[in-house]
């Protein structure tokens, strides 16, 4: 009897105790938060470390794919009219960028690295064939043209445009275009020009190359300095813009991120191929492959004009020259040549410059930017980059090529660069949600059984309380 009094109050002690921690656990949020500590001390730049691997050599297939836009009215665009596109594509290369000449540095704090990126056909996810042929700009006439014409030497480069036939259009192969040929043109007026290449592409010198010498934070003295831009060209800063803010160099390389992420961050990247820093802000929950993740996408106001966003007046080239939102004139950092960037078919651009072709149909589904990334690990779970390359096409009365031509932003090609989460990567990162929720849920658990054990206690103690006159009617049948 009194071994059965002493588990029923041994129950009604345990059960008070399991509340009492499994209270404490909650409110102190011991597990989540030695769980983010042991999370942040892995996530770190340094041999050994999955995280380092993974930044060294990504096991995630990266694709990148060409869109052009090939002109259908020539002629009428010469005369003036409004000009036509279709869209050709797309173009896969599968992309490999592995850490090259890696180093560390300042005691492990800083690794320096190049990130060469080559590029492979994938014949079985495109349109067609690298020998496909694309009419567009002719962009190596228009650097030319830009570059001189308000020089004496302009009379003499038209007539020689003539004499070889060069004019505001051209048609080459989809190679060609991309990884570059070798232009006449380009030729004959680097005489004048040296800092002027004979050959054009796209993409020319960026196969197989590096595009400069990285610094990166490791995340050893902070995780949230993880992969983040320390210099670039030895550099903290460019100096194509005409403001030190927008001269910044801000966050990674847009490959990764600090582990831990809450939403209300800003996640920073620096772009060598918009020559600048950006930022977006999240959007919604998503899940990828069965890992929950985070969806950051770039806000309107990054590109937006400087009435909207006066901080962006410093991207305006030459100063005060704004094109409007949705653009960007990286003419300064593309050897002088009348580039424009946008996203595809002008979307989140003002109207007005889809309006000015035929043939753009911007969508958010296919034409914005967004990245994916589990907000526990940092890893990226899915992204994909969308940027397109337009020319700033205008009259110019010193080039009779340019006809009667209207002003306007000519779309050329827009690129589609993406990755998707291995199936191992995305295992390992299901193993670590479960690890994740199983911690989380502890305090939960003990509450959980504090109240089952509570419940089994008063339980208990009703049914002992027996009530004496029931007890009395049952002795008569006991004792006859």
């Amino acid at each position: 009897m009194l071994l059965k009094t002493c588990c029923v109050y041994g129950t009604g002690v345990l059960s008070v105790l399991l509340l009492i921690i499994g209270i404490a656990l909650v409110l102190s949020n011991v597990f989540p938060d030695a769980l983010r500590s042991a999370v942040k001390q892995e996530v770190v730049l340094k041999n050994g470390t999955e995280a380092f691997g993974a930044w060294k050599d990504p096991p995630a297939p990266i694709y990148m794919q060409f869109y052009f836009f090939n002109v259908t009215n020539p002629q009428e665009v010469l005369d003036g009219e409004k000009p036509a596109v279709e869209e050709l594509g797309p173009y896969t290369y599968r992309e490999y960028r592995p850490m090259e000449d890696v180093s560390f540095q300042d005691n492990g704090t800083r690794v320096s690295a190049a990130n060469p990126k080559t590029y492979v056909f994938q014949h079985d996810m495109s349109q067609g064939p690298e020998s496909d042929l694309i009419r567009t700009l002719n962009i190596p006439a228009l650097t030319v043209m830009e570059k001189f014409k308000d020089s004496p030497l302009a009379s003499f480069l038209s007539a020689y445009m003539r004499f070889i036939g060069a004019g505001l259009f051209c048609t080459h192969t989809v190679r060609e275009f991309l990884w570059g040929y070798e232009d006449q043109l380009l030729k004959e007026a680097k005489k004048f020009d040296p800092t002027l290449d004979d050959f054009f592409g796209l993409f020319y010198k960026s196969n197989a190359t590096s595009d400069g010498n990285y610094v990166f934070f490791t995340g050893l003295q902070d995780y949230r300095d993880f992969a983040r831009v320390d210099t670039w060209r030895g550099d903290s800063s460019v100096s194509w813009w005409t403001s030190d803010e927008c001269n910044m160099i801000n966050g990674t390389n847009g490959a990764f991120f600090h582990p831990v992420l809450s939403k209300n961050e800003v996640l920073y990247m620096f772009s060598s191929d918009l020559c600048r820093s950006l930022y977006a802000l999240y959007t919604e929950d998503v899940t990828v492959r069965g890992v929950p993740g985070y969806r950051f996408v770039p806000p309107y106001e990054v590109f937006a004009n400087l009435t909207v966003n006066p901080s962006n007046a410093g991207f305006c080239v030459p100063p005060g020259n704004c094109l409007g939102s949705g653009l960007l004139n990286v003419s300064a950092c593309k050897q002088g040549a009348p580039i424009i960037m946008s996203s595809p078919h002008f979307y989140q651009a003002d109207e007005k410059f889809a309006q000015d072709v035929f043939g753009m149909e911007p969508k958010k589904e296919h034409h914005q930017t967004a990245i994916d990334i589990n907000p526990l690990t940092g890893v990226l779970l899915r992204a994909a980059k969308r940027l397109q390359i337009n020319a700033y096409v205008e009259q110019l009365p010193s080039f009779s090529q340019t006809g009667k031509v209207r002003t306007v932003v000519f779309p050329v090609v827009y690129l589609n660069e993406s990755v998707l989460i291995d199936d191992a990567s995305a295992k390992k990162l299901r193993a670590i949600v479960v690890e994740k929720n199983v911690v989380e849920n502890v305090p939960f658990m003990l509450l959980g059984l504090g109240v089952v054990l509570g419940a089994l206690f008063m339980f208990l103690m009703c049914r002992g309380k027996v009530p004496e006159s029931t007890v009395a009617e049952r002795e008569p049948l006991l004792t006859s």
